[in-house]
């Protein structure tokens, strides 16, 4: 493997994690992965996040507490405006940290930068929902200090978060103090925007405001227990922060405590003597509120409700629901695999992140890192409903559901977009908190209209998959049909060289970021299409099945039944662009008149390509962030034929730079699906270790939520060849990764829990919730599969095999022993090589 590729240190390859398939273990305090393993260690349950700091606190890496929503506004300052350009970015809000307790010993400090430290390990108990630590700490006077912590973010009680810290002093007695504090970071630490090390600014960063941005509220300190609330100073919103502690250091008379308070910081200090081999105890739990509407007293109120409630109940029932909760999450969603050492561990670890993210969002959005850390200043884009919405309908529905609810309270705000761009109907933000466009880069931001059609797919998906009409009628209908009248509106007519009349639509931007303001971009126009047949067939379901609903539909939305007929017409005659001289589907209607870039020409130091090269320089090119045409493979899988769709995966294969972690899982379930195993496979692995790796050097940002759906999408999507098949019914095509021997995974299919298992002679299902029999195609033979009953049926194989891919595809790490570059399938296009920018040019 070369490492220089992706100019990744050897040591941060394939980091060992330990042997244990539900635990990661990390040994020692490596200052340098810091910010790694803080995002790696977070916490979260789609409400509240806490990054994985040590509870000593120092800088170590990125301290981070957050809550979803939560934002502070500010005016963009674009250095030449036009009309139309968003006005206010949103960045999501770093709120008071509860997780420091620092620790004084005979008046030392431990101190993880300087202490000496004989032992450390850190566990995250995926079933349990922990995060715990064991140190051992040697004293400047030469005692020997254990230190153990666990914490949790609770999924049963979305406001709660829990650290507990155990001291012991092993040798003989000693002073101890434990200084407990709730410190506001935001303002205690003002920065500038950050920068890449290129010196260029990273949109995969988050704002870094200058200003104060919490301002202080009333507050409340009573015994062990202080509330804060805080106003978020442009945004308007509010929130609160309560803080209880419960302290055991053995004989009370030996214990002072006292408590110093202000506006950004509160200190709860226990000072006493800690004897020999006892043991001093301090549980520490927070209960955080928001709202944007509430006004702070309100939100103190809610903290100590939070807080009194829990207060009620033994201290251990907290951790118990933990772990019950996780159960039946597992029981749902655990993906089984009998593959090589460490595959099983981080299969579970992506999966987790996703419960993180979504589990107690409860109609909020989920961030592209969850809740992890601050990248991507906490926004929402089409990642969740493309990446993870499939995950949350297939195995707990309701998350689903919540999580489209998400766009439906955002829709007003869409319309009037929509009016903006003079367009009709509804335009959803490219990237969000508040439902406002925050993309100040119009061309790879408003541009990407599909956004629209990506929402509507996820609700399409969900609503065949469940069967769920209720969720039609309380008005989730609105989506489609107002995403489809934009289309109308965005896309012309006209009749073409051939002389056929076709719908056309121009000027945007499809997920390939590095080619922006096209016309006919083959994944938004095969998008639309689905977006408009669904929107009518949507609208005749209500009309047949819900007559009542439909007409209140129409006379809501002003909607005239020949709206939806030429829906219908415009998605039948949409433009998709194919060559018949090369055989494939342009990415767009000119993308195959640009100069080939040659990637193998490109020095690792110069990539991702956009913090090296000016977005003009880049648009020049055939060159992709992400797979755009393949994905639409997957997408709309139908409606290509297996030929069509392997010379699109080879051509696009050599040109896409995996710069987007969004890539690789596309990839592999195509690859898989043509009949590349071993590219498939490394694929996978790619997608797989994105975080665990950090091998887009930008894990301390927090998880790439995208990707670890992505995950599951290749197991299941991928391996499993699962498709839906239209809404009509399951199917699968098998693709099982050679060396291995078998993927279990469990799917609900309209209101009944199927358990899949697929080996290599054969695939069965089982239905293991539902009282009626359930459809499933494989290999478009049909097979019915009763209650109660296993239905196996065999494999002749594991699909197509071609060998080898030819040569190295560009976006994939390469292994020892890889050689060469993919040579150009089309030798008539031209490549780029000796023309591409030097370095010292971007320099300039």
């Amino acid at each position: 493997m070369n490492p220089e590729l992706f100019d990744i240190p050897v040591e941060n390859l394939h980091r060992d994690f330990g042997e244990d398939p539900w635990r990661l273990v990390v040994r020692g305090i490596d200052p340098e992965l810091a910010g790694q393993d803080e995002t790696l260690f977070s916490l979260a349950n789609g409400y509240l996040g806490l990054r994985g700091n040590h509870e000593e606190g120092l800088p170590l890496g990125s301290h981070g507490t957050f809550i979803n929503g939560l934002h502070e506004t500010w005016r963009i300052r674009h250095a030449e405006n036009a009309y139309g350009f968003a006005e206010h970015g949103q960045t999501i809000v770093n709120v008071p940290d509860m997780k420091t307790i620092r620790i004084y010993v005979d008046d030392e400090r431990l101190n993880l930068e300087s202490s000496e430290i004989l032992d450390v390990q850190r566990i995250l108990d995926l079933r349990a929902g922990t995060l715990t630590r064991t140190l051992l700490w040697l004293t400047p006077t030469g005692k020997r200090v254990r230190v153990e912590t666990r914490r949790m973010v609770s999924f049963t009680s979305r406001h709660l978060a829990t650290l507990e810290m155990r001291v012991t002093v092993l040798d003989a007695d000693a002073d101890l103090t434990l200084s407990s504090l709730v410190v506001n970071r935001q303002d205690l630490r003002r920065v500038h925007t950050e920068r890449a090390a290129t010196g260029m600014a990273d949109p995969r960063k988050s704002e870094q405001l200058t200003e104060r941005i919490l301002d202080p509220g009333p507050a409340r300190h009573e015994g062990g227990r202080s509330v804060l609330s805080y106003r978020v100073h442009d945004s308007g919103m509010t929130m609160g922060v309560g803080v209880d502690h419960d302290f055991d250091g053995g004989d009370e008379n030996e214990w002072q405590t006292r408590v110093e308070t202000s506006s950004d910081r509160v200190r709860h200090l226990f000072q006493g003597t800690a004897r020999q081999g006892r043991t001093v105890r301090l549980v520490k739990t927070a209960a955080y509120h928001s709202s944007a509407t509430a006004g702070p007293e309100e939100l103190l109120d809610r903290c100590v409700h939070t807080l009194a409630k829990v207060a009620a109940e033994p201290p251990e029932l907290r951790w118990e629901r933990q772990r019950d909760f996780l159960a039946e999450f597992w029981e749902r969603s655990d993906v089984q695999v009998e593959a090589e050492p460490g595959v099983q561990q981080a299969i579970r670890w992506n999966l987790f992140q996703l419960a993180q993210a979504s589990a107690r969002a409860d109609g909020r959005g989920i961030a592209a890192k969850g809740l992890t850390g601050s990248g991507y200043s906490g926004h929402y884009f089409w990642d969740s409903e493309i990446y993870v919405l499939p995950f949350l309908t297939y195995t707990t529905p309701l998350w689903a559901r919540n999580a489209l609810r998400a766009r439906e309270r955002m829709l007003e705000q869409a319309r009037r977009r929509a009016v903006t761009l003079n367009e009709d109907g509804a335009l959803f933000p490219w990237r969000t908190i508040n439902g406002e466009e925050a993309s100040a880069y119009y061309a790879a931001g408003t541009a990407a209209y599909h956004i629209n059609a990506d929402v509507t797919y996820a609700l399409a998906r969900y609503v065949f998959a469940t069967g769920d009409l209720e969720y039609l009628l309380s008005g989730a209908c609105d989506v489609p049909v107002e995403t489809a009248r934009l289309w109308r509106s965005l896309g012309f007519w006209r009749t073409d060289r051939d002389g056929v009349r076709r719908f056309h639509i121009h000027g945007v931007t499809g997920p390939d970021e590095y080619t922006t303001v096209v016309n006919d971009n083959l994944f938004t126009n095969v998008m639309a299409r689905f977006n408009l047949r669904v929107a009518a067939h949507m609208v005749r379901r209500l009309e047949q099945e819900a007559p009542e609903v439909y007409a209140e539909l129409l006379d809501r939305l002003r909607l005239d039944p020949d709206e939806v007929v030429a829906w219908e017409e415009a998605a039948d005659a949409m433009n998709v662009p194919y060559s018949e001289e090369m055989g494939i589907h342009p990415q767009d209607a000119h993308f195959l008149d640009r100069e080939v870039w040659d990637l193998a020409a490109t020095p690792p130091e110069q990539k991702p390509l956009l913090l090296h090269f000016h977005p003009l320089v880049i648009y020049r090119f055939q060159v992709l962030k992400q797979a755009d045409v393949v994905l639409a493979l997957l997408l709309a899988s139908e409606e290509f034929t297996r030929e069509e769709k392997r010379n699109d995966f080879e051509y696009y294969d050599a040109l896409t730079t995996g710069d987007s972690t969004l890539s690789a899982v596309v990839q592999s379930i195509i690859a898989a699906e043509v009949g590349y195993p071993e590219l498939a496979y490394r694929y996978f692995e790619h997608a797989l270790r994105v975080d665990l790796d950090n091998l887009h050097r930008n894990s301390a940002d927090g998880v790439h939520i995208a990707s670890t759906g992505g995950v599951w999408m290749t197991l299941v999507q991928g391996f499993a060849g699962l498709r839906d098949a239209a809404g009509r019914q399951l199917s699968f095509d098998p693709r099982l990764p050679g060396h291995w021997d078998s993927l279990r995974f469990k799917l609900v299919w309209r209101g009944r829990r199927i358990a899949v298992e697929l080996r290599r002679r054969s695939i069965a299902f089982e239905m293991v919730e539902g009282d009626t029999p359930v459809s499933v195609s494989v290999r478009g033979e049909r097979f019915d599969v009763e209650p109660g009953q296993r239905r196996e049926v065999l494999l002749a194989d594991q699909g197509p095999n071609l060998g080898p891919f030819r040569g190295l595809s560009a976006g994939m790490l390469p292994r020892e022993g890889d050689t060469g570059t993919l040579p150009p399938l089309y030798p008539d296009v031209p490549t780029v090589t000796t023309e591409i920018p030097t370095r010292e040019y971007s320099e300039i």
